[in-house]
Formats: structure tokens, C-alpha cells, sequence
């Protein structure tokens, strides 16, 4: 296994997005805040964007970026679109960063089971260590939040095993690194569009004006048929690293 960032190999990038794509759903890509702010994610924070090669095929990739916390609760962003414009912004502005906020990792599913998402955040924890950023921190997306699109994140979180570890992968994944859990990220990505765009990236047909459960939403997506919209509020989980 190698590990290299996508400006090192910069031919790999394409690759390297499939992952995401086969992971995460359609909807996700339609981020606003994403897509103004992710050319400059990747001019600036380019040493916190690895990918992991297995016989030069990649077979995993993350990324994060480094922002100004102050490592209270109340400065917390308000999610992964809060924590690019903070960073980005941040940046632009000159205010020296204190903390890396992981974004988002992926495995491709011929290397599921194997580590991969735990080698790629301990190269990040340990880039943003060696850079002297003092916290770690995460807006996680958790993985089977989606099969219970009406439970509140906060209550989801609590949901534990017998051995005290949380009943999701992705959770217990940042647990046994050390991590623990801070809260929810109550507003972490909004996502807009017309009936039309929802239906075409849900696969779904949306009649009536009402709140629906979406395949891969973590939340209800609330259709409004008479305004031609539907918009969709994500909660993910604040999770601090030691």
C-alpha cells in the first residue's frame, strides 16, 4: 500500500472520485455551498487530500481541511458546508488555523473490511499533528443513519451495543480511534432543486407537496410542488479525535 496526495498524482484524480460517487448518493453532489467553494478546498488544503494505492490502483481516498476552533462547543461550524466556507475563508483572510476537520473518506468496495478508512484518517490526524494543528474534528456521516430518516441525530447517536460502542460502522470506526462524540451538526449541508432535479436524483417520483423519505438521506426531504422545490436539511455528528 502507498499512500499519495491527488497533486502528487494528479492522473488519479478521476479515479479517486469514483470512490466517492460509488458511496455517497446522487443528491450529495448538488451541494452549493460544495460547488463554490471546492476549487479553492483543492488550491489550498491540497496536503490534506490522500489517496491510498494498492498496486498503483486507488483503492481509497480523504480529505479535510484546516480552520480556526477555538474548541468549544458554541464555535463549532454548523456542519460540512459551515466548516469549507470557515476554512476557505479562514485561509483568504489570513487567520491561522487551530484544527483539521476531517470532510469525507471512501473505500472502493473491492477493499471493504480492510482498514482503509482508519489508514486514511490516521494519515490525516497525523499531517494536521505534524503541522502543529491542536484538534481534530469531524462532521460525520454515519452510515446506517439513513435507515432511520425520522430519528433525530442526537437520539441516533446514543444508540449503543452491549460492549458500549455505537451501533453504526462509520461512529464505531472514530471511536476506536479515540474518538467521542460532541453533538449533532444540526444544519450540516442544505441541498435545493426543483421536482424535477429531486426526482431525477432520488430515482423517485414526488406527487404531492409533503416531507419523503429519500433513499441515502439521513433526513426527510421536503417537496413543495407549488413552489417547485424540494430542499433537504442534513444533520450529521460533531466527533472530537484525542
Amino acid at each position: 500500500m502507498e499512500i499519495v496526495t491527488r497533486t502528487d498524482r494528479p492522473e488519479l484524480h478521476e479515479a479517486a472520485s469514483a470512490a466517492f460517487r460509488e458511496r455517497w448518493p446522487a443528491f450529495v453532489f448538488h451541494d452549493d455551498v460544495s460547488k463554490r467553494y471546492m476549487g479553492r478546498v483543492e488550491e489550498y488544503f491540497a496536503r490534506y487530500d490522500v489517496m491510498v494505492l494498492d498496486e498503483g490502483r486507488v483503492v481509497a481516498g480523504g480529505w479535510g481541511v484546516p480552520m480556526a476552533w477555538d474548541g468549544t462547543l458554541s464555535d463549532l461550524p454548523s456542519g460540512y458546508d459551515d466548516a469549507l466556507v470557515r476554512a476557505v475563508e479562514g485561509h483568504e483572510a489570513g487567520v491561522e488555523p487551530t484544527s483539521l476537520s476531517f470532510m469525507a473518506v471512501a473505500v472502493g468496495s473491492s477493499h471493504d473490511k480492510r482498514g482503509m478508512a482508519g489508514a486514511v484518517l490516521e494519515e490525516l490526524a497525523r499531517r494536521a499533528h505534524s503541522d502543529g494543528l491542536a484538534h481534530v474534528v469531524a462532521p460525520l456521516r454515519p452510515t446506517w443513519k439513513h435507515r432511520y430518516p425520522m430519528v433525530s441525530m442526537a437520539e441516533y447517536a446514543g444508540w449503543a451495543r452491549p460492549d458500549g460502542l455505537s451501533v453504526d460502522p462509520w461512529i464505531r470506526t472514530h471511536q476506536r480511534m479515540g474518538a467521542r462524540v460532541l453533538g449533532p451538526a444540526r444544519r450540516s449541508m442544505v441541498i435545493e432543486g426543483s421536482v424535477a432535479d429531486w426526482e431525477s436524483w432520488a430515482d423517485m417520483v414526488f406527487p404531492v407537496t409533503r416531507a419523503y423519505v429519500v433513499p441515502g438521506a439521513l433526513n426527510l426531504v421536503l417537496i413543495d410542488r407549488e413552489r417547485d422545490r424540494g430542499v433537504y436539511v442534513e444533520e450529521n455528528l460533531w466527533v472530537q479525535h484525542s
